[in-house]
């Protein structure tokens, strides 16, 4: 069996970003039924030197549209981290899957060569596309999905393994 890397991120991506929308839902639900300020949850930290519930999801649709760009050799899209409600996060994340379903699988199947740099001056990184992904990107992408999961959890938002997992 071939090693696709079209099949491991494209797909990948737009499940857990999915998943991270319908978890939005649940999260809307969750503080109109409780009657909780939004802005508690949006701000809401693991512990105080992990970032908040809002950067977590702004930086799991950056690594998504950042690794598919980087895969199919285009510009990295630049999107303004102004969400300041759960609509505005789930609208990042449509935002994030209009981005990655423009590009044809056609543009990232073959990249795992593809001279990929991320950062700049001491903070610059290289990698093959393949080593970017696997080693680099997908672990970021799940690191901060997760963390955005545990955080609605960890606040009583209905959540469980399945819907963070979603469909494919």
């Amino acid at each position: 069996m071939t090693f696709s890397i079209y099949s491991a991120s494209i797909p990948v991506f737009k499940q857990i970003l999915n998943s991270l929308s319908a978890i939005l839902d649940k999260a809307e639900h969750h503080v109109s039924d409780k009657k909780i300020d939004p802005n508690a949850l949006l701000q809401f930290r693991l512990y105080p030197d992990m970032l908040p519930f809002a950067r977590q999801i702004q930086i799991a649709a950056d690594f998504a549209k950042g690794a598919a760009a980087r895969l199919a050799g285009v510009v990295v899209p630049t999107f303004e981290d102004n969400e300041q409600s759960l609509a505005d996060l789930k609208a990042r994340i449509a935002k994030t899957l209009a981005f990655i379903d423009t590009l044809p699988q056609s543009q990232i199947e073959g990249s795992e060569e593809r001279p990929i740099t991320t950062g700049s001056g001491e903070k610059t990184k290289h990698f093959t596309g393949e080593t970017y992904l696997l080693h680099y990107a997908l672990p970021h992408f799940y690191f901060h999905a997760t963390t955005a999961y545990a955080i609605l959890r960890h606040n009583g938002v209905e959540i469980g393994k399945k819907d963070f997992i979603g469909s494919y």
